[in-house]
């Protein structure tokens, strides 16, 4: 992910190394190699010249760390940079005071909105939120049938009136079904075309008028670029989004559509797809992300995973046998995979 971004803004930092400090001379060609991999990695060419901008101004007024070379110190600015454009800090998604919350899922066709459906309901159901899908799209063939495949597979229930059901009215009792059913959350996965139309977009108002969603997601493909900014703010004017979803992060992404959506749109991103398995949902966090594409490392979702990985009450209890001599070979046996982890954790953090 990001690989050829990293590669371009590597190169940013070099122009730099050597100096004593940052001044006005010698920042402005790491900047213009910023520019240029910006512009490569397909990011709204506004969002480019606001960045530079910014990063120049922070760089010049920024005062000469102690220990820190100015390299060091132009990769900080520059992370800080893409943190504030990617949103600050991740934006959960909303929970109303009386349930049902209501999740209103939109976008076109081919980015992945079904899917993305599902993987939002199995992420809401590990943490401890039940939910209802509801199936409205009777359009493009097989929609609903995947729908429902995919709420066997992880266990959610799927709410469908088959392809002859008018979209609204399906929207209107799928709720009222949630409500009788007492579910924390009802998604609503919509009707997608290969381009916006009007038809789409009066249909998806009509719903969203009629089930007043507290949440509007627009699923969009991140290999789209910084289209898929573009698309976010036109689904926003025309519908009044809450936020997106960016699906396919996992590809050969350039990353415009992460560093565009959130300063384009207004619109923050709270979820990245990152597989096709309906276990690859993550939570958006743009502190995270920036690491990324630096090449720094995603180390705190390494540790997330890590923690999930090891029980530290059991490791805490192995220690306690250990000190009083409770210890067998089936807790030998124990240590051992704990250890494993560990290891694993520590090569791929580094």
């Amino acid at each position: 992910m990001f690989d050829a971004l990293s590669d371009r803004l590597e190169s940013a930092w070099k122009t730099l190394r050597g100096q004593n400090k940052i001044s006005e001379t010698n920042v402005q060609e790491a900047l213009r190699e910023v520019r240029r991999a910006l512009l490569e990695a397909d990011v709204n060419l506004q969002v480019v010249k606001d960045f530079v901008a910014d990063v120049q101004t922070t760089a010049l007024g920024a005062d000469v760390i102690s220990g820190v070379n100015p390299s060091q110190q132009f990769v900080k600015i520059v992370y800080d940079e893409l943190v504030a454009v990617m949103g600050d800090t991740n934006v959960p998604l909303a929970q109303a005071n009386t349930a049902p919350t209501i999740v209103l899922m939109a976008g076109l066709q081919g980015t992945g909105k079904t899917t993305a459906t599902a993987k939002l309901a199995l992420h809401l159901r590990k943490l401890g939120r039940s939910t209802l899908l509801v199936a409205t799209d009777v359009y493009r063939p097989a929609a609903i049938d995947q729908l429902v495949t995919l709420g066997k597979q992880i266990s959610v229930p799927v709410f469908e009136m088959g392809s002859d059901a008018n979209p609204v009215e399906i929207a209107r009792q799928g709720i009222a079904k949630g409500i009788a059913d007492g579910v924390d959350t009802v998604i609503i996965d919509t009707a997608g075309r290969l381009q916006i139309d009007q038809s789409m977009m009066t249909e998806l108002s009509n719903i969203k008028n009629t089930v007043q969603p507290h949440e509007v997601l627009l699923v969009v493909d991140a290999m789209t670029g910084q289209e898929a900014a573009n698309l976010t703010r036109t689904f926003h004017e025309q519908i009044g989004i809450t936020g997106a979803i960016l699906t396919k992060m996992d590809g050969d992404t350039r990353g415009g559509a992460a560093l565009s959506v959130r300063r384009i749109s207004g619109q923050p991103i709270k979820f990245i797809g990152v597989g096709e398995k309906v276990e690859a949902l993550q939570p958006f966090y743009p502190d995270r992300m920036a690491s990324r594409i630096l090449g720094m490392g995603d180390v705190l979702t390494l540790v997330e995973k890590a923690q999930e990985e090891v029980d530290m009450a059991q490791a805490e209890e192995l220690q306690e046998k250990i000190l009083t001599a409770k210890f067998d070979f089936t807790d030998f046996l124990k240590q051992t995979r704990l250890m494993k982890t560990w290891d694993h954790w520590q090569v791929l953090s580094n």
